[in-house]
């Protein structure tokens, strides 16, 4: 008679010698098969004795069962394996905060920027933009400004070197977004010389511009947005209700004063300050300087060969960093420029 727990021994050492599961399923054949050794030994029990059949046919079906067993044990043992490699392979640690794809957002002053552009859009202005490497022309002689005049001591800038390090005669980087309304003006000329009448000119100059100066309100580079309207019949009243309208339509709100402070600039006359008035707020009733504006000076007209006796116009300049400032509560100017990303995010 066979050894029953001598095939059992062997069907699980088989089991369990391999890893593959489709070499599994053909070693069962060895043992459960059609030919396989515990199938052969139920073939067989019908040539024993009717007395050894019965003893027989129950240890067969136990060694049966037994490998059944085994096998089972073995498939579910490879399925556990399969699913911890893929697990390791797959693996993600729950316990790490999540690496979200950081959300971005454009700087204050920028949206600032934009929104000046657009409300100045919306009334029939261009925008214009210009170098910001300048010549000396563009940013001070055609500007009223000549060599000798005190107004340039306001403007100490940043002059570059040539290639034997000594000053590069008449180039610095621009103190004021003048120079793009200067060149606009030249290439509007140009573009109508063999016009009898000009359209008239209606232009905003954003850009950066450098001046030496550091301090919770002013920085060695900073922005400025300067506008140009010039036309046969422009006047002050037409600068008083352009200026007006634009702070009533940035700040939305009408509950805002806005009044005009005499002052100079070499290249208006006559020249005022822009002063702003909040009705409410933290900063009610206290004004506050904004821009600085005034009717084009005729000089200026005459540099770019505009006859100031048929033209005349205006200009203004304002700083979108201090705009900027007041529209959002920020009291140091130097936090738009630090890089900090904790003040930066409230703005997104």
């Amino acid at each position: 008679m066979h050894n029953f727990d001598e095939i059992v021994l062997a069907a699980s050492a088989a089991f369990a010698a391999t890893d593959d599961p489709d070499a599994l399923e053909q070693i069962k054949a060895t043992f459960l098969g059609r030919n396989g050794r515990v199938t052969e030994l139920l073939k067989g029990l019908a040539k024993l004795p009717p007395d050894e059949r019965k003893t027989a046919g129950a240890a067969i079906n136990r060694s049966k069962d037994a490998v059944e067993a085994a096998l089972n044990a073995r498939r579910e043992a490879l399925r556990r394996m399969a699913l911890a490699a893929r697990l390791a392979e797959e693996a993600l640690d729950v316990t790490l905060p999540g690496r979200g794809q950081a959300r971005g957002g454009l700087h204050p002053v920028t949206r600032t920027l934009e929104r000046i552009e657009g409300l100045f859009r919306s009334i029939g202005f261009d925008v214009a933009d210009g170098p910001e490497i300048e010549a000396d022309f563009q940013n001070f002689t055609a500007l009223n400004t000549p060599a000798d005049h005190p107004a340039r001591s306001m403007h100490d800038t940043f002059y570059l070197q040539d290639t034997a390090g000594g000053v590069a005669e008449g180039v610095l980087l621009r103190t004021h977004t003048s120079p793009i309304q200067v060149r606009y003006m030249q290439a509007h000329v140009a573009r109508y010389a063999d016009r009898e009448q000009m359209p008239e000119i209606r232009v905003i100059a954003p850009g950066r511009v450098y001046r030496v100066d550091s301090d919770a309100t002013h920085s060695p580079m900073f922005h400025q947005v300067e506008g140009l309207w010039i036309g046969e019949k422009v006047s002050l009243a037409d600068l008083k209700g352009v200026i007006g309208d634009f702070l009533r339509r940035f700040f939305e709100s009408d509950d805002l004063q806005v009044r005009f402070r005499p002052s100079f600039f070499p290249f208006t006359e006559p020249s005022a300050e822009i002063d702003m008035a909040f009705m409410d707020g933290a900063l009610k009733g206290r004004w506050l300087e904004i821009a600085g504006c005034g009717m084009v000076h005729p000089n200026v007209l005459r540099h770019v060969n505009i006859d100031p006796e048929q033209y005349i116009g205006f200009a203004f300049g304002m700083g979108p960093d201090r705009l900027t400032m007041l529209r959002y509560g920020v009291n140091d100017l130097r936090l738009f420029y630090d890089g900090d990303l904790r003040f930066l995010r409230q703005f997104v």
